[in-house]
């Protein structure tokens, strides 16, 4: 068994190395009306590694070369005219015309990108039912499903040197603005389903502004401010072919890119380019987490290894799935799910304090100048104490000897009146009565009255 598997693996090696990519990121056309060459530049998905892309955890567990292929070196020539026809009798509505740029692009797709055909043919299994299924749900073309293909090489974790992320290959700021979480611990561009149904909304949009799927998707390449710029300087004219010369450099190469795409990816048999074989993949479920939870205990508790994890769950940027911002999905195969789930809390709290080591809060221990501060502190609070008690009890008498010396007092004698009391104590009758709730003259000898 052994020798028919190291036997199988060096056919592989033979098969992919007689077709050895070279990475190329430009390639110049003939324009027969000027007699110019004019040089474009790839979609980076053209521009992809095929070594990488079997590097990737879905190819490695699930793709394996067609070793009963044959002749798969060879590439037949075809005319312009059976080239042509072939587009159009792709089951497409979107415009998927033939001419020398097209051709350009399938040449590259047919014989350098043979081995990356190869994979996306076999990882197309994996991800265009996916794509299908966010397309039709909003009414779009389904051909549209070979965007992927052009953009990342249908490789989930594919990043430009522009810094667009994921299989549609989006860019920060319109991922944020169709939902896709963006931090330091999550990156849902790297989410197949989030990302292709954040995608679909997007291509919709631009549908909505064009009205011409291929300004659409020029403008999901370059943005719609430079077809807007292109169509400008075209004279308002809303074609593709004609603001052509106004577009960017890569974006004049990606219509033509994504109908060489759509022509490999339903013509692959006429160019002896055999699909990747896949194995049926295990079948997948979800959980929500809503407390952290490390790999490592996921691991601990389900048998798998971290890449498997990982390749599941690729929008997780660390270790750690932050379960305590808000309900995060963990995807799993269905058997190691059910196992996890039957542990409960336990899988939390394995090894949380080892593998959970971000702190809440910390004490700050105190320095010796601060130790010295702090005593100094409290000296002077002990003495504004002291000050502020004394100065209390010192108003408090001086209030009460304020309020003796206010009140004054007249006993009354024999025989006195109350106009004879006032005018002794320097008042009036009626400023007596006030005082002391007197209504009329009546007062009787030895009575204290209030004169003050």
């Amino acid at each position: 068994m052994k020798r028919i598997k190291t036997f199988l693996l060096s056919l592989a090696a033979g098969l992919f190395s007689a077709t050895a990519q070279n990475v190329v990121e430009e390639i110049t056309v003939h324009d027969e009306q000027s007699g110019r060459d004019e040089v474009i530049d790839l979609p980076e998905g053209m521009t992809q590694s095929c070594d990488s892309l079997l590097s990737e955890w879905m190819a490695k567990k699930y793709l394996y070369p067609d070793t009963t292929c044959v002749d798969p070196n060879t590439n037949p020539a075809f005319t312009p005219e059976e080239y042509q026809e072939r587009l159009r009798r792709l089951p497409v509505v979107m415009e998927m015309p033939y001419n020398n740029v097209v051709q350009k692009f399938i040449d590259q797709y047919t014989s350098r990108l043979r081995r990356s055909v190869s994979y996306m043919l076999g990882a197309a299994n994996f991800y265009v039912p996916i794509f299908e299924e966010a397309l039709d749900y909003y009414g779009l073309p389904l051909e549209l499903k070979y965007l992927p293909v052009i953009e990342s090489a249908l490789e989930p974790k594919a990043k430009s040197r522009a810094g667009a992320v994921g299989l549609w290959q989006f860019m920060l700021a319109t991922a944020k603005r169709y939902d896709l979480t963006v931090n330091s611990l999550i990156d849902e561009r790297q989410d197949p389903y989030k990302s292709t149904w954040a995608a679909a909304r997007y291509l919709r949009d631009l549908y909505k502004i064009y009205s011409d799927w291929n300004l659409v998707i020029a403008a999901y390449n370059c943005g719609p401010a430079n077809v807007n710029k292109a169509i400008h300087r075209a004279g308002g004219v809303h074609d593709y072919w004609t603001i052509y010369p106004y577009l960017p450099a890569e974006t004049r190469g990606y219509v033509p890119a994504f109908i060489a795409a759509n022509y490999v990816m339903n013509y692959y048999c006429e160019h002896n380019i055999c699909p990747m074989k896949t194995k049926y993949p295990l079948s997948t479920d979800t959980l929500l987490v809503n407390r952290d939870l490390h790999l490592e205990q996921v691991m601990a508790f389900t048998g798998l290894d971290k890449e498997a994890i990982q390749a599941l769950n690729p929008q997780y940027r660390t270790d750690v799935i932050p379960g305590s911002v808000g309900p995060m999905s963990l995807c799993l195969p269905t058997e190691a799910l059910t196992a996890l789930i039957d542990q409960g809390d336990s899988i939390f709290n394995y090894r949380s304090d080892d593998l959970l080591t971000r702190r809440a809060t910390v004490a700050v221990p105190e320095t010796q100048a601060s130790s010295r501060r702090s005593s100094a502190s409290a000296s002077h609070s002990r003495s504004s104490q002291k000050a502020t008690k004394s100065k209390s009890d010192r108003s408090e008498r001086k209030s009460k000897k304020q309020k003796k010396q206010a009140t004054k007092t007249a006993t009354v004698r024999k025989g006195e009146t109350l106009s004879e009391i006032a005018a002794r104590n320097g008042t009036s009758v009626k400023k007596l009565r006030q005082l002391n709730g007197i209504k009329g003259d009546r007062i009787n000898i030895g009575q204290k009255l209030r004169v003050k």
